[in-house]
């Protein structure tokens, strides 16, 4: 058993089928299709419940909003729509998990659950800058991904902050939107693969600057106006004007509860069956970006969601686990 690892108390202990971690587009899919099912989910959905899509002010291209809806909204309609079908929202934070079973444990900081299966939804989070500024023009020009916020520039200057294959590919992306990207990389040398460097140096529009790093986002109360960057070598100062930033330094998936059970790839991001959702220990399963190092989408975690709850359901009946709850005294037992 992992050092991470406490002993249950047995009458501190819930018994469910189903413990689904982590509250965002992908948790919230799981847990409604997994109480459509009948399975009784629990979705634990942490303090900061939403996930990425929260800090989100418009989102246009998740289905069914045709003139668009906020994040924090598209949250807390997944959230309804969980309760409204009988799926259990359980705010606290998951401290530990024990996958030695099933049954499984999930203890949080305010109770603890033994459950038949688990699908892992606890996303990632953009690597920052760090930058005070960076923070105080979060969602008002400073921004993650290009897919989702890159139209809000249209005809605009931006930036993108960013050395490997997603931020060449977020400055092409933006290219054919913006009026022009200037491309800031800390080193000399890309990280990128050799082909989507030379396309942007191939790109009129886009402007590479080179080896510098991002000292201060400028602004004031309209958001973003511009950035002041310094060179890695001399130190000497640029202040560029642009509209936004696009800061694409790679993710961090929250992966780290789960590292003492299961792989991850280079990057951290938990494994699974080719083509499906359950990981090495049968009954586990992941959906969301904390495992999917691509996409990077509402949509998508949602469609994870839905994959993994299948899954799920599927496993469960086919070890029988859908015949009742394991019992709590007998689990621990054992």
């Amino acid at each position: 058993m992992p050092a991470n690892v406490e002993e249950v108390a047995t009458s501190d202990v819930e018994s469910v089928r189903l413990v689904i971690i982590g509250g965002g587009p992908a948790g919230y899919t799981a847990a409604i299709y997994a109480a459509r099912a009948g399975l009784e989910p629990v979705c634990v959905e942490g303090y900061e419940a939403g996930g990425q899509i929260v800090r989100s002010n418009s989102v246009y291209n998740f289905p069914g909003f045709p003139d668009g809806i906020s994040g924090l909204e598209l949250s807390d309609l997944m959230r309804t729509q969980v309760s409204g079908l009988g799926g259990r929202l359980v705010t606290a934070e998951v401290r530990s998990v024990d996958l030695s079973g099933p049954p499984f444990v999930v203890r949080t900081d305010r109770s603890e659950f033994l459950t038949d299966a688990i699908i892992i939804g606890t996303g990632a989070k953009s690597n920052r800058l760090g930058l005070p500024s960076e923070t105080e023009f979060d969602a008002r020009g400073v921004c993650y991904c290009a897919t989702c916020d890159g139209p809000f520039f249209a005809g605009q200057r931006v930036a993108v902050v960013g050395g490997g294959d997603v931020a060449v590919e977020e400055a092409l992306a933006l290219a054919d939107i913006a009026e022009s990207v200037v491309l800031v990389h800390r080193r000399e040398e890309f990280r990128a693969h050799d082909t989507g460097v030379a396309a942007v140096a191939a790109t009129p529009n886009v402007i590479i600057r080179t080896p510098f790093l991002v000292d201060e986002i400028l602004g004031d109360d309209s958001g973003v106006t511009g950035i002041r960057i310094g060179h890695v070598s001399t130190g000497d100062p640029e202040q560029l004007d642009v509209d936004g930033v696009f800061v694409s330094i790679g993710q961090t998936p929250n992966s780290g509860l789960f590292t003492d059970w299961l792989p991850t790839d280079d990057a951290g991001y938990l494994l699974t069956t080719p083509g499906g959702t359950m990981t090495r220990v049968p009954g586990v399963f992941v959906a969301g970006e904390v495992g999917d190092p691509t996409y990077r989408q509402v949509i998508t975690a949602a469609g994870s969601g839905c994959r993994a709850a299948l899954d799920a359901e599927r496993w469960l009946r086919k070890t029988r686990h859908l015949a009742g709850k394991t019992d709590v005294n007998e689990a621990v037992a054992r």
